[in-house]
């Protein structure tokens, strides 16, 4: 039970629920209701096999970071080390191939070869990007935090890409689905740019000492703090205009939801960002960016009611 409990925390399983239910969430309120009547035979199926292609991918490139970063652990966070501690440096790393081989055979299994031969390339190349996050990418200044949030966005537009081939003309539905998919997609991409550079605030004693150039050792803190504040001022502008964009639609639950449970979060952020200094501050501040980042992706469920 103990070596369960411990592979748990190795793949970060409450990580994977987040993106399961972000898939299921994009699969159920917005892909189903916008097509009613004309979803195709097998589809469950193949968005099932996708979703857990995604976990198992994701899963490997949890534990090939915490495998590389055992001496950075050591530092930032000791009593949260499971490689090395726990489980066997070996195992690891053969739970890390086993899954992203995994991975890459249950997207060849949910989508036709022929027709979405790039979709199984892009689940490859991320395999490799993870791989090359946890030994280079993490420890240069922004390459690692674009890959993150870029790898964020392609949960969500991985299940677009499979329901729709690229020469689709996107019109009617299919513009609508796109529209949606882009929303979603931008705002895992930008949130996941905040947290990770407040991540990189947090875990500076440690990334220092081990010659990481994250933004906060190469800029400094004040710097970094701009560069957060920017991104939270666009988010939230964007989300503004769209709760006055949506009003024309009468959705005014989803506005109800939306401004207490998003947009004002993401103020107190914003507002606590500048008195931040300690990576406990730090802590806090990429906690509530987690559960803006959950309240965000909740908000797809009022669309299996407006669309």
């Amino acid at each position: 039970m103990r070596l369960i409990v411990a592979f748990l925390r190795l793949v970060r399983l409450p990580n994977l629920i987040f993106m399961a239910l972000t898939q299921l969430l994009f699969q159920f309120c917005i892909y189903y209701p916008l097509y009613r009547g004309h979803v195709p035979d097998g589809d469950l199926t193949r968005f099932l096999l996708l979703l857990f292609a995604s976990l198992f991918i994701a899963a490997a490139g949890y534990i090939i970071n915490d495998y590389f970063d055992i001496n950075i652990d050591e530092v930032n966070k000791p009593k949260k080390m499971v490689v090395d501690k726990l489980i066997h440096r070996r195992w690891a790393i053969a739970w890390h191939f086993m899954l992203s081989g995994g991975g890459i055979i249950l997207t060849v299994l949910a989508v036709p070869f022929l027709q979405k031969w790039y979709l199984i390339l892009a689940n490859v190349f991320c395999v490799v990007l993870l791989w090359f996050y946890s030994t280079n990418f993490k420890k240069s200044l922004l390459t690692g935090n674009i890959v993150i949030s870029l790898l964020t966005a392609w949960t969500i537009l991985i299940i677009f890409f499979s329901k729709l081939d690229l020469s689709s003309a996107f019109t009617g539905e299919h513009y609508r689905f796109f529209r949606l998919a882009i929303l979603y997609a931008g705002f895992a991409f930008i949130i996941s740019l905040v947290r990770e550079a407040i991540k990189d605030m947090e875990d500076m004693p440690g990334d220092a000492r081990y010659g990481c150039r994250t933004m906060p050792i190469v800029w400094g803190i004040n710097v970094t703090k701009v560069y957060v504040a920017v991104w939270l001022v666009v988010i939230i502008a964007v989300l503004l205009i769209l709760q006055v964009y949506v009003m024309q639609f009468n959705w005014w639950l989803g506005i109800a939801f939306s401004i207490p449970a998003i947009i004002f979060p993401l103020l107190i952020i914003l507002f606590k960002l500048k008195k931040s200094q300690k990576p406990e501050d730090f802590h806090r501040l990429s906690t509530l960016t987690k559960l803006v980042m959950l309240t965000g992706i909740l908000s797809m469920v009022f669309f299996y009611y407006y669309l």
